[in-house]
């Protein structure tokens, strides 16, 4: 089928989805000038766009100051979407997309990077105490945002829209669908950190990850019962 992209950070019909609908086979080229700094969404858009969206057409794009941002140590990526399929959850076998279900916002699953195990099972995150994390999150939806939490910790600083204007010492944030944010924070503590939709039922459902944290122990932070 048809296909397109709407790229949020384009100023410009579409987002550029008017001008690169490509059948099969096809190919399609546009320009644009990167104006506004940020972390944006881009997504199919060809009609029904909510039905390619919904089967993992979206990504993330950012768009740096001049001069770039400042260095952290580690950068990561993520991004949550939702799945409608034709049999409930966990059921084998390939699944049709259930359009009934996507119309009554009803997902059998929320996914980090396209899997319910991407982030747990397969891929961790990984980190060393004492390093600048910078976390880019973002919802491709269609339908449902997220309230983004790391179980023990808390954000020095989230950025929506441009970096100059940010939020310190923040411990949930909400991303609405078609949205990106980005997330600083200091590890300060060894061990496993969970990063959930703090809409908890939603982790029974695939949202979680992990982010595995080696180093030392500093005791004045946070001391385990002897």
């Amino acid at each position: 089928m048809p296909h397109n992209i709407d790229l949020h950070a384009v100023n410009g019909p579409g987002g550029g989805a008017a001008v690169t609908n490509v059948a099969p086979g096809e190919t399609m080229t546009f320009t644009f000038t990167a104006l506004n700094p940020g972390a944006y969404i881009y997504h199919c858009a060809f009609v029904p766009a909510w039905r390619h969206i919904a089967q993992g057409m979206y990504g993330g794009i950012l768009v740096e100051p001049r001069g770039g941002l400042p260095p952290v140590d580690r950068e990561f990526y993520i991004l949550q979407g939702e799945w409608y399929t034709s049999g409930s959850f966990g059921a084998k076998g390939h699944q049709e997309f259930n359009e009934a279900k996507a119309l009554a916002e009803q997902p059998d699953y929320f996914t980090f990077n396209g899997h319910t195990a991407a982030l747990t099972e397969l891929y961790p995150l990984e980190a060393n105490v004492g390093e600048v994390v910078r976390l880019y999150f973002g919802t491709g939806g269609p339908n449902v945002g997220s309230n983004f939490h790391i179980i023990g910790e808390i954000f020095d600083k989230v950025i929506t829209g441009s970096p100059d204007t940010y939020v310190a010492n923040e411990e949930t944030w909400y991303v609405p669908p078609g949205s990106m944010s980005a997330f600083e924070f200091t590890l300060n503590m060894p061990g496993t950190y969970l990063l959930v939709d703090h809409a908890l039922y939603r982790v029974s459902k695939g949202a979680a990850g992990a982010l595995k944290v080696s180093g030392d122990q500093e005791n004045s932070i946070y001391s385990p019962a002897p």
